[in-house]
């Protein structure tokens, strides 16, 4: 089905900056700089440094910079990890993947993780936190951050879908241990593949995470003139496979320039869905952007609420607009996720069942974003 109005437009995003990104492309492939080259050393210095941190380590994906996250910090067998269950499987995932054990808590309205559910559930093996900054909003950071340090835990943000996002005037990802972002397609920033950073302070830290990615083995551009000069490849601990490729970064770093101007216009749109949808129907809105305030959102997602959501969605389909359910069965109910199915999570269900994604996109035009407005405020009118 063509829409009128489709949930993303890759390439309209493309043809917008058509020339740069192939002459991105055209650069590094008659280069032959594919791995371990400068664009990708540029674009972990220039993230680390948006988000406050002073090492960035490009990964494959941000589900292998959550992994590393624990892995490196000596997550395993025995030890519980707090998150929430209202994300991506990503993040419950990697958890159960180091041999750990996720601890579900419910989130609140603005579907994050609620901080006066952490305490409550803290035992003696617990370790770590993973606060989740869903749709471009983050978490109460102050309240998470008290309550970690508190009983000495270890805090990795899940900022995938917050990159640019602040809380009190500092960025999502500058808050915990580490932070991992994602530059999946769907992204605020988002490459044209899979990829992944890991942001942190911890130079020990950052020096395991780089061998950690590459089978234990040193990035080219972080060997000495003697280890570059030796034919001999120095194998310095067990490691996996998660690299962000040059050519991704290349394209990413053009992409950068732009990312305040798009982060401008989605808070744009937000704000005129919400002045125009207040009030409409049983909608529950999510909170309008803050222009002072504790909260900097970047509306990764618009997300809106109505007991009515499977009947809006099935109506704006007819009329062109394609809109999009993220996880309407929570992973703790998913059948398969046995390990997860004792938690009780009333708010995450609630919400599940009622959540619906519109477009929110920096290439949509006024007109499709009126339209937008004008068929769900019919729906509601009938």
């Amino acid at each position: 089905m063509k829409y009128k109005v489709p949930f993303i437009n890759y390439s309209l995003q493309y043809q917008k900056i058509k020339k740069e990104i192939d002459d991105a492309f055209h650069r590094i492939m008659e280069s032959g700089d594919l791995i371990y080259r400068e664009d990708m050393v540029k674009f972990e210095k220039d993230i680390a440094s948006f988000v406050g941190k002073n090492y960035g380590i490009g990964t494959g994906s941000c589900t292998g910079a959550l992994f590393l996250s624990l892995y490196a910090n000596g997550i395993g067998p025995g030890d519980e990890v707090i998150t929430v269950d209202h994300t991506y499987i990503a993040t419950i995932d990697v958890i159960i993947r180091t041999g750990a054990s996720p601890v579900l808590i419910d989130i609140r309205d603005d579907f994050n993780m609620d901080p006066d559910l952490i305490e409550e559930a803290i035992t003696d093996k617990t370790k770590a936190i993973i606060p989740v900054h869903l749709n471009g909003r983050c978490c109460e950071m102050d309240k998470i951050m008290e309550i970690a340090q508190k009983y000495n835990l270890l805090v990795i943000e899940d900022a995938a879908q917050a990159l640019g996002a602040k809380y009190n005037g500092a960025p999502a990802g500058s808050f915990g241990k580490t932070s991992c972002f994602s530059f999946y397609p769907a992204k605020l920033l988002g490459s044209y593949g899979e990829g992944g950073m890991v942001c942190t302070d911890d130079e020990q830290l950052a020096e395991r995470l780089y061998l950690l990615r590459d089978h234990g083995e040193k990035p080219s551009y972080l060997k000495t003139e003697e280890e570059k000069q030796s034919k001999d490849s120095k194998i310095h601990c067990w490691g996996f496979n998660t690299i962000l490729d040059n050519l991704q970064a290349a394209f990413l770093n053009v992409k950068l320039k732009y990312f305040p101007e798009w982060i401008k216009r989605r808070r744009e749109i937000a704000s005129f869905y919400n002045e125009r949808l207040s009030g409409v129907g049983d909608l529950i809105l999510p909170p309008a952007p803050e222009e002072e305030g504790r909260f900097f959102d970047v509306f990764q997602n618009y997300v809106i609420r109505s007991k009515q959501r499977d009947s809006l969605a099935q109506y704006l389909q007819k009329e062109g607009i394609e809109t999009l359910i993220k996880w309407k069965t929570p992973n703790y109910r998913q059948e398969n996720l046995k390990e997860l199915h004792y938690f009780n999570l009333p708010k995450t269900d609630q919400i599940s069942r009622e959540v619906l994604s519109l477009p929110i996109y920096p290439e949509l035009e006024d007109k499709q974003i009126e339209y937008v407005v004008d068929c769900v405020r019919k729906f509601f009118s009938r």
